[in-house]
């Protein structure tokens, strides 16, 4: 069988959201007109494991009209929309993903899509790539190359490259200009309040905000936290971008410090235990906590499970956990809160980043992987990492001024001389 889904009678939800998306992404509607036409991918076999929601499921029906024979997974257990996995299933691709699947489900589901001699790799987090590597070496032959999707993937993207054991060419998508200025900063600092407010229904202004991570993600939720009436600390580890914080009007202090005193806190490093046992003990009784990081490990779940005398789930996506023997709170005890299981709060607990963001970021991948095809040869098969090329970033920013229905300057002849020339 060609899928592994829920239930394919879902499906005509799963339609409605994505023709939702396509009406407000105009520049994969145009892509999609594009690609039918030029047909760039055909032959080509893609593997995507991105969070398997409308927006991604419109950016596989682009590829797949640009000739793309697709298999699809999620990135998350916890973003996978059934309905929409249906709604893909019937327009014919193959999906293997459900939602609230088991660590060894999301495994399954991976392997399956890499089963299947792929030649293009879309990954968000770098699952897809790794399981390659460690599970299936013997199919890496067939690889053109991949695009990573985030910044933890990048991370590990980067290691293997510099252990030697990179085997395929990978565009670094989360670093192209029109991805991380716009997707991690607005699309991050939009969603991940959409998901705090939707499942907490309480009032940010006049509370504190903890952003654990400064990077563009971190400015985007400390400026939409500042937006929403609250005082915001960021805590950081980048001796630069700590004093970037304080110039844009934030407090900072190590997050020992900034657990006394937080009410919201929001970790988006890309880093493991950045909350940890001797910050859960020192909170306020009614901290409310949640990740905006790739992968559940920035809060020390797995300990704050070991150390609570008891938890219960509050209300939908808000597990409470009980705390004894707490140090600088004045309490015997108090109870803490975690949004989502400590995992993506803006996918966990609502839709993700809005479709308009995505567009952009969805044409940068697409792109991307029009160029991995293009240019194979060129390319060569060792494992290296691409920067996104810059006609690229820019064919991406006219086409969205283009939508917004904006215009700017352009450089005279003579600028250009004196811009290109040696007496500048």
């Amino acid at each position: 069988m060609n899928y592994e889904i829920r239930d394919i009678s879902l499906a005509p939800s799963g339609e409605h959201k994505i023709d939702w998306v396509k009406k407000n992404c105009p520049l994969l509607r145009n892509l999609e007109k594009e690609f039918a036409v030029s047909r760039p991918f055909e032959g080509i076999r893609i593997a995507l494991s991105v969070h398997l929601e409308a927006k991604t499921a419109y950016l596989c029906k682009v590829l797949a009209a640009g000739g793309a024979d697709m298999y699809i997974t999620g990135s998350n257990p916890l973003s996978t929309q059934d309905d929409v996995a249906a709604a893909l299933v019937k327009e014919g691709l193959k999906v293997f993903a459900w939602y609230d699947s088991t660590p060894e489900e999301y495994e399954h589901h991976i392997e399956k899509v890499l089963e299947n001699n792929v030649n293009i790799i879309i990954d968000d987090g770098g699952d897809l790539v790794n399981t390659l590597h460690n599970k299936f070496p013997e199919k890496i032959k067939y690889v053109i190359g991949g695009c990573e999707e985030t910044t933890t993937g990048i991370i590990r993207l980067m290691a293997a490259e510099n252990a030697g054991t990179l085997k395929f060419p990978m565009v670094l998508v989360n670093n192209a200009d029109c991805k991380h200025l716009f997707d991690n900063r607005y699309g991050t600092g939009q969603s991940v309040w959409d998901g705090i407010n939707r499942t907490t229904n309480l009032v940010v202004a006049g509370k504190i905000v903890v952003v654990a991570g400064y990077g563009w993600c971190g400015k985007g939720v400390a400026m939409r936290a500042k937006g929403l009436g609250a005082r915001v600390i960021v805590t950081e580890v980048d001796p630069i971008r700590a004093i970037e914080a304080v110039m844009d009007g934030f407090d900072v202090m190590p997050m020992l410090d900034a657990a006394k005193v937080g009410d919201f806190f929001v970790t988006v490093t890309g880093c493991a235990h950045v909350v940890t046992e001797e910050h859960f003990r020192t909170m306020k009784d009614g901290a409310i906590l949640c990740n905006a990081g790739h992968f559940d490990v920035e809060i020390d779940m797995k300990r704050l499970r070991e150390i609570a005398v008891d938890s219960y789930e509050q209300r939908k996506n808000i597990m409470a956990y009980e705390i004894e023997g707490a140090t600088g709170c004045g309490r015997a005890s108090h109870t803490i809160y975690v949004l989502g299981e400590g995992r993506l709060v803006n996918l966990a607990c609502g839709d993700g980043h809005p479709a308009e963001i995505m567009d952009m970021s969805f044409a940068i991948q697409a792109l991307s992987a029009k160029y991995l095809v293009e240019h194979r040869e060129e390319l060569g098969r060792g494992g290296h990492l691409i920067r996104v090329p810059r006609e690229v970033d820019l064919d991406v920013a006219r086409r969205k001024l283009t939508y917004l229905g904006k215009t700017i300057d352009t450089l005279s002849a003579e600028q250009e001389e004196y811009l290109n020339s040696s007496n500048v």
